[in-house]
């Protein structure tokens, strides 16, 4: 078992991946101030697939559609669902397109960038903008809270993380009044004509769900770039083999092989769920309202399913793959971040000969709970 003081106090890691990986070989389950933390492969799948006993309603805040079970979450999911299928994930590619272009275009060679902060970022904030219909002039106030959020999180202060939400729900309402008697046909305008068991969405409702599709994925997207960046220039092989995927226009493949860098350095670290029932996960007696962790980063580097967790894989280690979950709540996102990056990581590959990690100042990982990359300076040839 897990040393209960053992994340509360030490959080900041060099690595959280090796500290994981090792407390996952000590036990499947580990207490922390938290709860408790399932880190192996099975108990991961076994409790993300069975939201009868580990419940998502997990807050006294309602998340739609992440915080509801069963039925009332199949309804919303629904509505979520249609605006992320793959028709409309290739209308959005695109725009993806040029603004990568536009970015990558501006990045200077031989000196040193920061991909989180200098290419992540904006990437993430401009190409959701343009998907939801939201300003360009927004691009300022969203990387600040960006920023915010990112510290509030980190500081694993509630109150803080609870301050930094209530602004980003100002700001989203305060889209929603022009769009309210138009007839603006952005995702954002469509959102707001959606009804749910027979009745319209309410603004709150509303509010949610954009706060659902923008809130996380945001800064999921902008950690997902450090990761594949700093994958690419410190491994030969691997970038050789994108470079290879992109030179030969295998957009699926190049998709399997970005999935597959997530997972051996996966920077979606957790969900929370609940227990509803006195359940035994990994041989330990868990009580009923018991606080989960699912360790998506743990569980991804199980060497019971992946063998040597590090070993490039993306064909072999697809099936197995939870960087975007699994069971009822898999990501809905996951078409839409992967089409992103690759657009991404396709125009970096086009506009350089190679991309080097930078010797003047080295990488620096996230602390927990955030995972991946908190700077990846990298060089351009």
């Amino acid at each position: 078992m897990g040393d209960p003081t053992e994340i509360a106090n030490e959080r900041v890691w060099e690595d959280q991946r090796a500290r994981f990986d090792r407390m996952r070989e000590e036990c499947p389950v580990a207490h922390t101030e938290d709860g408790t933390m399932v880190l192996r492969h099975a108990e991961v799948v076994a409790a993300a697939t069975d939201p009868g006993t580990f419940s998502s309603s997990v807050t006294a805040r309602r998340a739609i559609p992440n915080s509801l079970d069963g039925a009332e979450h199949a309804a919303y999911r629904e509505i979520v669902d249609r605006y992320l299928g793959p028709e409309q994930v290739a209308q959005q590619e695109e725009q993806c397109r040029q603004t990568a272009e536009e970015i990558v275009a501006h990045l200077p060679r031989g000196q040193m960038i920061r991909t989180v902060t200098g290419v992540g970022v904006p990437y993430a904030v401009r190409t959701m903008s343009a998907w939801l219909g939201w300003p360009e002039e927004l691009e300022p106030d969203l990387v600040k809270w960006m920023r915010d959020n990112h510290a509030a999180t980190r500081s694993g202060d509630r109150s803080r993380t609870a301050a930094v939400a209530q602004r980003f729900d100002a700001l989203i309402r305060a889209l929603l009044q022009p769009r309210r008697q138009g007839t603006a046909r952005d995702v954002t305008g469509e959102l707001m004509r959606e009804s749910v068991n027979g009745r319209p969405l309410s603004d709150e409702e509303v509010v949610s769900i954009l706060r659902n599709f923008t809130a996380g994925d945001l800064g999921s997207l902008a950690a997902s770039v450090g990761v594949i960046v700093y994958d690419l220039a410190a491994k030969t092989a691997v970038q050789h083999h994108v470079r290879d995927l992109v030179a030969a226009g295998s957009a699926a493949q190049l998709e399997a092989a970005l999935e597959e860098i997530l997972r051996i350095d996966d920077p979606f670290v957790s969900n929370r769920r609940r227990t509803t029932a006195e359940v035994t996960v990994g041989g330990q007696v868990l009580p009923e309202g018991r606080r989960i962790l699912l360790n998506w980063t743990a569980a991804n580097r199980d060497p019971r399913v992946f063998g040597d967790p590090d070993r490039y894989d993306p064909v072999g280690n697809a099936e197995s793959n939870l960087v975007f979950g699994i069971g009822p709540h898999v990501c809905p996102a996951r078409g839409l971040t992967l089409m992103e990056l690759r657009v991404l990581i396709t125009e970096l590959v086009r506009a350089t000969t190679w991309i080097d990690l930078a010797t003047d100042e080295p990488a620096v990982r996230e602390t927990w709970p955030v995972g991946g990359w908190a700077r990846v300076p990298v060089l351009l040839r």
